[in-house]
């Protein structure tokens, strides 16, 4: 029994001594292009959200953008609005710019600090767009913060936490995202 632990533990060893030997260093940070992050978020659309019970938005498959110099991800959104008090569906488009946070529980990449630059809905009625201009912004902010952008699997993380790393610092790159992965504090 003892022996077989003790092969366990070397074969599992192996690639970290491997790295260390070969004068590489271990991995300090994950990478996620803007096209990797667009393909993940996108498999989590259409969401749709019903507004006070008469008016259904329904957020479309969104345009990621980075946005390096405020460490922020800027997303247009296509939206459809519909609801028994409307004749017809509107279409029209939501701007969002956000941050970025790693929930440590589920392992996921989420939104945060939502900040809505706009929201327009073509040829809406004049109440329509009035109370849109009021509470749209209040509205995206909710239904934005906390979305999962990403979910990690265990074996993306499996490395890190084998040799005691956690993520840590997100930066958003012209180019997607780096984490950086710090020691575990506890």
């Amino acid at each position: 029994m003892q022996r077989r632990r003790f092969l366990l533990s070397a074969a599992c060893a192996v690639p970290l001594l491997t790295t260390a030997c070969s004068g590489r260093s271990l991995p300090r940070q994950l990478s996620m292009s803007t096209q990797q992050l667009q393909a993940t978020v996108a498999r989590k659309f259409p969401k749709p959200y019903p507004v006070a019970g008469l008016l259904q938005l329904q957020l479309q498959a969104p345009v990621l953008s980075m946005l390096p110099d405020s460490n922020q991800i800027r997303a247009v959104l296509p939206v459809l609005l519909s609801g028994p008090v409307l004749k017809q569906t509107f279409q029209g488009q939501l701007d969002v710019s956000f941050g970025l946070r790693y929930e440590p529980s589920d392992r996921t990449l989420r939104a945060q600090r939502v900040l809505v630059n706009s929201l327009q809905i073509a040829d809406a009625p004049p109440a329509l767009a009035d109370m849109l201009t009021t509470y749209g912004p209040r509205l995206g902010e909710q239904v934005l913060d906390n979305l999962v952008l990403h979910q990690f699997e265990d074996k993306d993380l499996a490395l890190a936490d084998t040799i005691g790393l956690q993520p840590g610092v997100i930066t958003v790159t012209a180019q997607g995202l780096t984490m950086s992965l710090d020691k575990k504090t506890s």
